[in-house]
């Protein structure tokens, strides 16, 4: 680049407050403060205070989308997985692959679509223009080729339910002629629909503010904005006079830093019980089992329905249809058993063979947000937090059906509280219903990029998850 992003975002900054006062025009107000309505503003990275990795993150990702949204403002907690997510969205939407561009963007907007999403929708909406998209496929589903609408019903079944993708739901989108996916292309797509379910629920479980220049970013109301320079406003740079932090209930610092104490003994526990004695195979499959049928029991707290608006649900079909749990009265769905069909042993070489490199960017990605460790917790350092992520991973493909025969799913209910636990299956499986009050309510006491941590391994599990149902439908068509 000839200038640095921020060089050319001044520039532009300077030509607009030109053109607004020569114009007279109403310089709009953003409605939230910072990149996120849940994390206060002054606890994200400024952009300017970045050291030399996360200057390079920024640039790389301005370069990419002509732009530095949001989600990676957020995401800039840790470094190490927004490489990795930049570097493999970068190759789905931009490099060389089976779908053609402006497929990649519509697919975007109908998986993002599918949890009312609008952030993104209207993200990839913009996107979708730029690289030559029909605008007539934005008024509705209907209008865009049979081949996409044909996808609707995969994009359904994966966003809310996909224990219930079959190979069948695969044969009807490889030999539909005329309207015929590829594998190849039908791989892409699979892909795009799971990053974009997944990133959802990034948005909302992190409570992803709009950015200003799109709906619900910006407001004209008062007070009057007039003597701020509109790229002070679109930067966040507000008097320190308009900023409430709201406290986040009532519970005492001493209950917290409790709650902190007894999660980190609790740990500890396990530890030494896991080597001291080992569950049989029937104990396991039994824990397993209770496991499921109690996340059935864990009813999110704000139960009213959100009726997706015309602007979004005009992307998908069957607005009706949403998440319902694995194991619900009057049906079963066999236990999908990881030692069956693995992502390791199976789904990564399906998709490393039918879209090349894809399959190792998405090993990369799901390896460091499971890993991801800086050895503490909340306040304190040189801690093992491995029982704990694990848990995190293990409960999430819990809740999809998905066991893995070595893990003993008693440790589950010992370390994740039903707080922690109504917030994890709001962001993974309805993360449109997903509110401050929700976030504030677990680990109270943590830092605010340790509930980011929480939420990339949310996002990173859902995802495999997904993933997992899907190319294993694919492997029984291919077979």
């Amino acid at each position: 680049m000839s200038r640095s992003y921020g060089d050319r975002s001044r520039i532009n900054c300077i030509d607009r407050c030109l053109d607004s006062e020569e114009l007279g025009i109403r310089i709009p107000r953003p409605v939230g403060h910072g990149p996120s309505r849940f994390i206060p503003e002054k606890e994200i990275l400024q952009v300017g205070n970045e050291d030399a990795q996360m200057h390079a993150l920024f640039a790389d990702s301005f370069a990419a989308l002509g732009r530095l949204d949001n989600v990676t403002l957020v995401m800039v907690f840790h470094p190490q997985y927004l490489e990795s997510f930049l570097k493999t969205q970068h190759y789905l939407l931009q490099m060389d692959g089976p779908l053609p561009l402006h497929y990649r963007h519509y697919i975007g907007i109908m998986a993002a679509a599918r949890h009312q999403c609008s952030y993104l929708v209207n993200l990839h909406v913009n996107d979708f223009l730029h690289v030559g998209g029909d605008p007539k496929w934005l008024n509705g589903l209907e209008n865009a080729p049979q081949k996409l609408q044909n996808l609707g019903e995969l994009n359904k079944i994966l966003a809310h339910r996909p224990w219930l993708l079959t190979k069948e739901h695969i044969e009807q989108l490889l030999k539909t002629e005329e309207h015929s996916w590829s594998l190849a292309e039908l791989i892409h797509a699979v892909v795009l629909l799971t990053h974009y379910h997944s990133l959802a629920s990034f948005t909302f479980g992190c409570g992803i503010s709009p950015e200003i220049h799109c709906d619900g970013g910006h407001t004209f109301r008062p007070p009057s904005v007039s003597n701020y320079c509109i790229c002070d406003i679109a930067n966040g740079n507000h008097g320190t006079d308009e900023m409430q932090i709201s406290p986040t209930g009532s519970i005492s610092t001493a209950e917290s830093l409790c709650e902190v104490e007894v999660l980190m003994e609790k740990m500890k526990q396990l530890q030494e019980c896991r080597d001291e004695e080992e569950a049989s195979q029937e104990e396991m499959a039994t824990r397993f089992e209770r496991e499921k049928r109690e996340s059935m029991f864990v009813y999110f707290s704000e139960e009213e329905e959100l009726a997706p608006t015309r602007d979004v649900s005009r992307h998908f079909e069957d607005t009706s249809y949403g998440y319902k749990d694995f194991s619900r009265h009057g049906m079963h769905v066999p236990t999908f058993r990881v030692q069956d069909y693995s992502w390791e042993d199976h789904g990564y070489s399906l998709v490393n063979r039918l879209y090349p490199d894809v399959g190792q960017l998405l090993d990369e990605k799901f390896h460091i947000a499971y890993n991801l460790t800086y050895h503490t917790m909340a306040m304190h350092k040189d801690v093992d937090t491995s029982t704990l992520r694990r848990a995190i991973w293990n409960y999430i493909h819990c809740m999809f059906g998905i066991r893995y025969d070595d893990y003993d799913y008693g440790e589950i209910n010992q370390l994740l509280d039903r707080s922690f636990k109504v917030y994890i299956k709001t962001v993974v499986c309805t993360p449109e219903k997903t509110t401050k009050r929700m976030y504030d309510s677990f680990w109270r006491q943590f830092k605010q990029s340790e509930k980011v941590h929480v939420n990339l391994l949310l996002i990173e599990a859902r995802m495999q998850a997904e993933l997992l149902y899907a190319l294993r439908a694919i492997t029984r068509y291919m077979t």
